[in-house]
């Protein structure tokens, strides 16, 4: 196996539809949608599998002092062979000049984040809203 990592904001709506379903996300019924945001975000680093997308991890910024991961995810036939780390290590080296890289864990990834470097804060809390589109 050989991971290719690219820099690119285009993709199908079935790659993406595959690969946020594998993963459980709800997001992945709306890929249409997902191929919009696509473009739309600042940062977009895609692992590929030969033709197989396997991995992404976008992310947004204010052009100078933070940025936010949005979406980090690896296909679950792919845990465990570095690629999300590496998602991350691309992140942090194009983003290493920021005051700030944030992400909102959930409590299951926090040991993952922590071992790429990410600190847990005491003083903050994740809070959102969800909108389920029909």
């Amino acid at each position: 196996m050989n991971i290719e990592y690219k820099d690119i904001h285009s993709f199908n709506s079935k790659e993406l539809e595959r690969l946020f379903l594998s993963v459980e996300w709800s997001s992945g019924h709306f890929p249409d949608k997902l191929v919009v945001a696509m473009k739309n975000f600042n940062t977009v680093y895609s692992a590929w599998d030969g033709s197989k997308l396997v991995g992404m991890v976008c992310a947004m910024d204010d052009g100078i002092m933070n940025a936010y991961v949005h979406y980090l995810l690896v296909d679950p036939d792919y845990h465990g062979k570095t690629i999300g780390r590496t998602l991350v290590n691309m992140v942090k080296e194009k983003y290493k000049d920021y005051l700030r890289i944030i992400v909102v864990a959930y409590d299951d990834e926090l040991h993952f984040y922590e071992a790429c470097g990410f600190e847990k804060s005491n003083k903050a809390s994740p809070m959102f809203i969800t909108s389920l589109w029909t």
